[in-house]
């Protein structure tokens, strides 16, 4: 658990890595009290991308904790450590605490939704709260009035001096749910995806980014190479 209750940050997080210069193409600080959104069907790289924010928040003093409903505890922190980006230290530190729906092995627990998620003691003592996927939590079939008020209940949680990013997949989600989450948010990235030239190439499409502390790149083309992380690629930046 976290030993202490995060310290108000007025400009924003930072998230800068020495190994690659997202953060230079990408505002430079995330928003603090602020609702981010990486959205991207499965498969389109949106928890790579999670991943990379968590490392470049936790290298740079914040207390994170990370929420996954698609792997166990320890696939995460593996998952982590494959692409270069070690958090074994973080978590000894007390600077990382990570939650699973399936616990440390593959044991799912069922009925949990995001709120259940978001009343843990260790949302209180975080700087940034990451729910990967958060789509897989989200009620369903709420009318207008009830919509809103999942809105207020994030919200809520971004209240003092605390920020959320959720990760979405459209395809599990409420339409019209998933649009006020859209017009909400402060951060919001798109996933893209294409063949070019007989690869794929991954594009970080930068909907919007408000209160940015930096220059914002309309889009970020990016990869990630085993041990080496995430590597912007400069010619498909813009």
């Amino acid at each position: 658990m976290f030993d202490e209750a995060p310290k108000p940050v007025e400009d924003g997080y930072e998230f800068t890595l020495e190994q690659d210069s997202l953060s230079n193409a990408m505002g430079a600080r995330l928003p603090n009290r602020s609702l981010w959104m990486i959205q991207g069907e499965v498969g389109s790289g949106k928890s790579l991308v999670s991943q990379r924010l968590v490392y470049g928040l936790l290298e740079n003093g914040s207390k994170v904790l990370v929420v996954t409903t698609e792997l166990t505890t320890r696939g995460w922190i593996e998952q982590m450590e494959s692409i270069g980006y070690p958090v074994t230290e973080h978590i000894a530190k007390g600077r990382l605490l990570v939650f699973s729906r399936f616990g440390v092995i593959a044991e799912a627990k069922e009925g949990v939704d995001i709120f259940d998620v978001l009343e843990s003691e260790a949302v209180e003592k975080s700087d940034v709260v990451v729910v990967d996927s958060s789509s897989a939590l989200m009620p369903t079939g709420l009318e207008n009035a009830q919509q809103l008020g999942v809105l207020q209940r994030l919200r809520r949680v971004c209240s003092e001096s605390r920020s959320l990013l959720l990760t979405i997949d459209p395809t599990e989600m409420d339409d019209k749910l998933l649009h006020k989450l859209r017009s909400s948010c402060e951060v919001l990235l798109d996933m893209a995806a294409g063949f070019v030239g007989g690869e794929i190439k991954r594009t970080i499409i930068v909907t919007r980014f408000l209160r940015a502390a930096g220059p914002v790149q309309a889009s970020v083309g990016w990869r990630v190479e085993p041990y080496m992380g995430f590597i912007v690629d400069i010619t498909a930046v813009s």
